[in-house]
């Protein structure tokens, strides 16, 4: 039996890993998401089968409370919520971990000596301690998304101190714990050190602003990653400790690429110390008055327009815009015109947000451009079309090293001949700072629901 389930966590942990493979492309992304439903099938009917499993009826009630939940939740987000939604299922990975380890530390039977005693204390350790800060962590990027929390950047004085003194007190804490474990104070240290993580996990995601948090969510995703291996080590379970080293492994690897596309630093993301900078916000300067186009002159410059791209950002994703953006696309394609798409790494607030709203609506993979690929060509573009961004495309990013956003590369929309910033008002972006793109001579404003506006250019083409 035990050869059997080694086997099925073999299995499972290959169709996990072509599922990543899978992901990596948007025309192969269906058939990787089949291969890791596949693989999560045969790891829950294997451990299920499996020797150390009882108490089938009151596993039934939790399984069926859990389906019942997640189908509820999957059939009413909207993909506007999804970030919230990827932020809180990891904090359940993230409360699993310190349930678990916990449990595990509690368990009387456990009666372990020498050198595996100290390997098993400093697996609970490490459990705990990673997913107590993945629990508050995720909670409060949930907070930053869902409004609840301030976008802004929670600057506390002495806040990198304070974050080094709780991981150098947490590591000393370690050291004391693991060659004992279940002696006289322990179980406080242990209390103490979970409150420490806790309480180090939002504050580290409290600390980064509003425009970093499709990187945040992607370092969660690798920190529930790494919490779910530490269970699997607690659990002696071979599989959790697969999935959650890929897991781990690959939300850190994506976390990287992101900071590399924003001139980010890796190690500043993990200690929550990055879009802090402090300065003008350039909400008070005067830009003077910018201008408003109706539907008929944007028709009319889309008309004489050899060359469009679209530059979509997440109020796209807010008006629900994206079949009518695939629909004006495929108009002007059939009038000759060469029509692309330039996205930004972290437009919308998920990695691939913007890439996932353009699939659903059947936009072709070859003309969705990353930023790399289209910031060069743009000058050479007759209208560009920004649907509901507005960071991703602020020139202060690289013209006013004083700004929340100062450094991050931007879509560089302004050098093209024409742009057009579909947005309901003048309202700030994510990051709480003034764009002056919308000021530009270039750059003209037609005001509305992005929806309601691309149907109305579709009309009119």
């Amino acid at each position: 039996m035990t050869g059997l389930l080694s086997m099925a966590y073999l299995l499972a942990g290959v169709f996990f890993i072509l599922s990543l493979g899978g992901l990596s492309s948007q025309e192969t992304a269906r058939r990787g998401n089949n291969y890791g439903i596949a693989g999560m099938v045969i790891a829950i009917v294997a451990t299920v089968a499996s020797a150390a499993v009882g108490a089938y009826f009151v596993l039934a009630i939790a399984v069926a409370i859990g389906a019942a939940i997640g189908l509820w939740l999957a059939s009413r987000v909207e993909m506007t919520a999804m970030p919230q939604l990827v932020a809180l299922l990891h904090s359940f990975v993230g409360l699993a971990a310190v349930l678990i380890g916990w449990a595990a530390y509690l368990d009387p039977r456990s009666q372990l000596a020498g050198a595996e005693k100290v390997i098993h204390n400093t697996e609970i350790y490490l459990g705990i301690f990673i997913g107590a800060i993945t629990l508050t962590g995720s909670w409060a990027a949930y907070g930053k998304l869902q409004g609840i929390l301030s976008s802004k950047p929670l600057a506390l004085p002495g806040r990198h101190v304070m974050n080094a003194v709780a991981i150098i007190v947490s590591l000393v804490m370690l050291i004391l714990f693991a060659p004992d474990g279940h002696g006289s104070g322990d179980a406080t240290m242990l209390l103490l050190m979970t409150l420490i993580a806790l309480l180090l996990g939002a504050h580290l995601v409290a600390a980064i602003g509003g425009a970093d948090m499709p990187v945040v969510i992607s370092m969660l995703n690798s920190y529930s990653g790494w919490a779910a291996a530490a269970t699997g080590f607690m659990l002696g379970n071979d599989l959790l400790i697969i999935t959650g080293a890929l897991v781990g492994s690959s939300g850190a690897i994506l976390s990287y690429i992101m900071c590399k596309a924003m001139n980010r630093s890796f190690i500043s993301v993990i200690l929550g110390g990055f879009g802090t900078d402090s300065g003008s916000s350039a909400d008070d300067e005067d830009y003077g008055e910018a201008r408003s186009a109706s539907a008929d002159e944007v028709a009319s410059w889309l008309r004489d327009a050899d060359s469009v791209v679209i530059a979509p950002g997440f109020g796209m994703a807010v008006a629900h815009a994206q079949q009518a953006v695939a629909e004006l696309t495929s108009t002007l394609r059939k009038h000759g015109k060469t029509v692309r798409f330039a996205i930004h790494p972290v437009a919308g607030r998920l990695p691939g947000h913007m890439n996932v709203l353009l699939a659903e609506a059947n936009v072709p993979y070859d003309i969705v451009l990353e930023m790399d690929e289209i910031n060069d060509d743009l000058p050479k573009t007759d209208v560009v079309l920004v649907i509901g961004a507005n960071d991703i495309c602020n020139p202060d990013a690289q013209e006013k090293p004083g700004s929340p956003i100062a450094g991050m590369p931007v879509l560089e929309v302004w050098h093209a001949h024409q742009v057009v910033i579909l947005k309901r008002s003048m309202a700030t972006g994510y990051a709480g700072v003034s764009n002056p793109l919308f000021y530009r001579d270039n750059s003209s404003m037609l005001f509305g629901d992005a929806k309601e506006s691309v149907q109305a250019l579709v009309s009119k083409l």
